[in-house]
């Protein structure tokens, strides 16, 4: 049996996250871990909260509460839309748990033991009406890089450049809006990930079935202008995992944090703990997928996430996981294979959470159930180049791909069979060359379906699915059992026969995308076989005669004119 661990991006703490942030990690990361166990895979699919660091002090500030509490609620509000999105995390962790602190401590002090950590003077601003220093991202200004005017003094969200506060032009506190900064001297703690420059590029020449997206701007942070720099890991904020070597104080270090971009790449190990513990599991039944010599030599480990996260999922998180091996004795897994997106934008801007610009998880469940989302947002996903959501396209497509092609296809099928039949599967009448070229084109499709889908091509995996859809509905126009009942009704029953079973070979294949719809389908047929096809004949073959069903309520309902036109405004793009 293959192993498969899949994480995805962890998302911040600080508010409901946007429909650009769900199709640029969880919901992809999803679609593989369904079809991996589809495939029949051990799977292990990690999503955590984001939880520490100044996103969530300043949410919390704003909120007005304590940032533990805040963090807590805002974890089960996540959990609470990842479940209404059906996505089938086996743990959803938090960045603040025990162990993920322990961890990160741990992984500091081993770094420190290879001599890649250093302790750096460092100019940091401080802000004289907040009476605190402003690290990353309490500090806004613009970006010396494109000139966008809100960059953070981590990174620019525009052109992705990482940054350092120091680097930005006209400089502003993100707590105060106060423009009354100072630069003062202060120390930190700063990883050498420089030292991994070479060893880092060959690991990535390895990966030649790497998407481009992906490679290229890996091969960017590395090699443009002066190559990979070494990166501060510690900051000057009371929220955080502290600053610890192992399980030592760490002298000059005391009142500090970990920065939460080296913690966060930490909790997808960590968040494997946490499932232990909260399924009665052993130490050895999570190291087994993060520990090669604990048995994750054979584990196949893919990461999703944006682009702007690439950084620092190809350079400083392995630089961490290669360091704290430096004697053999860590052999932590390393990524097999990171599929990174590009954005989606909204109806001709950007999605920004900060900014409430689009349309956000909570809010999509309020307008339709999660398998209209999920079916076109993956058939619309970022994979070559930024795409945009537009609520046209979404009507067009949902109307087109769930409601006239499969939809339609279940209601005539099941609805004729049970007008002249009854309701179970026809017996009678045997197959011919219009069948056999239907097991045939299907044979065909599923294997390349297989083959996008094995590749991660989530497009060309989406288009191969609905084209199966469409085989149906062509076959089903051309047997027209309406028909040919008529005249010869054994004919008929064969053709319905095989219709109803496709139903059931529909479900098996769609449930990567649309579970819901799965389940409704297979419940439609009476039947609990989610067995792959390997063989189309035999899967064609799975519901017998005199096999009771159901016809279905509407699978998927259209989207009229006027719910598009009343979503479009009531949506606009601001949210309060």
């Amino acid at each position: 049996m293959a192993r498969t661990l899949i994480t995805s991006a962890i998302p911040y703490i600080n508010g409901i996250k946007h429909l650009g942030n769900l199709v640029g990690s969880q919901l992809p990361a999803d679609l593989y871990a369904r079809y991996c166990r589809g495939r029949g895979h051990e799977v292990m699919f990690l999503c955590a909260t984001d939880e520490h660091g100044t996103p969530a002090e300043l949410a919390a500030t704003k909120a007005g509460k304590p940032v533990a509490e805040f963090c807590a609620e805002m974890h089960g509000i996540q959990a609470e839309i990842a479940r209404g999105f059906r996505l089938s995390f086996d743990h959803f962790g938090r960045s603040s748990s025990p162990q993920n602190h322990a961890l990160t401590q741990h992984f500091a002090g081993r770094l420190a033991e290879a001599g890649m950590i250093g302790e750096v003077s460092e100019k940091q601003v401080y802000s004289i009406t907040d009476g605190r220093y402003l690290p990353d991202r309490y500090i806004e200004g613009t970006c010396p890089n494109c000139g966008y005017d809100s960059a953070r003094g981590d990174q620019c969200e525009n052109c992705t450049k990482q940054l350092d506060p120091t680097d930005l032009l006209n400089p502003r506190s993100a707590i105060s809006g106060s423009t009354d900064l100072e630069v003062r001297e202060t120390k930190h703690l700063y990883l050498r990930q420089s030292q991994m420059r070479d060893r880092l590029n060959g690991w990535i020449d390895e990966k030649s079935d790497w998407p481009v997206l992906t490679t290229s701007i890996a091969k960017k942070w590395l090699n443009d202008g002066d190559g990979l720099q070494d990166r501060g890991i510690t900051r000057d904020l009371d929220w955080g995992v502290p600053v610890k070597n192992g399980t030592q104080d760490w002298p000059g270090m005391e009142g500090k944090v970990f920065y939460v971009w080296f913690d966060a790449p930490i909790e997808y190990i960590a968040c494997a703990g946490e499932w232990a513990e909260a399924n009665g599991k052993t130490d050895a039944d999570w190291q087994r997928w993060w520990r090669t010599d604990m048995g994750a030599e054979d584990v196949n480990y893919v990461q999703f996430m944006g682009k702007d996260n690439v950084p620092f999922h190809t350079l400083s998180f392995p630089a961490t996981i290669m360091g704290a091996n430096f004697d053999g004795k860590e052999p932590w897994k390393l990524v097999d294979y990171i599929k990174s997106f590009n954005y989606l934008n909204y109806d001709g801007g950007q999605f920004s959470t900060s900014k409430g610009r689009g349309v956000f998880m909570d809010q999509a469940l309020s307008i339709l159930p999660s398998d209209y989302w999920r079916w076109w947002l993956l058939s619309h996903v970022p994979e070559s180049s930024d795409s945009e959501f537009t609520w046209e396209n979404f009507q067009v497509s949902v109307n087109k791909d769930l409601a006239d092609v499969l939809g339609n296809f279940v209601s005539r099928i099941t609805k004729f069979c049970r007008s002249k039949f009854g309701e179970e599967v026809p017996a009678g009448g045997s197959y011919g060359e219009r069948e056999q070229k239907l097991i045939a084109d299907l044979t065909t499709r599923v294997r390349a379906y297989e083959g996008h889908m094995d590749a991660i091509d989530i497009g060309k995996a989406a288009r191969e699915l609905r084209a199966i859809w469409v085989l149906g509905n062509e076959y089903l126009q051309s047997a027209a059992p309406w028909v040919t009942f008529k005249t010869d009704p054994e004919a008929a029953a064969a053709s319905v026969r095989l219709s109803l079973n496709l139903i059931r070979l529909y479900a098996v294949l769609s449930a990567p995308f649309i579970p819901d719809a799965t389940d409704s389908l297979l419940a439609a047929v009476q039947s609990d076989d989610r067995s792959w096809p390997t063989d189309i004949a035999e899967a064609l073959a799975a519901l017998p005669a005199g096999h009771a069903f159901t016809t279905p309520e509407v699978l998927f309902s259209k989207i009229t004119d006027e719910q598009r036109e009343d979503w479009q405004q009531r949506f606009s793009g601001v949210r309060d």
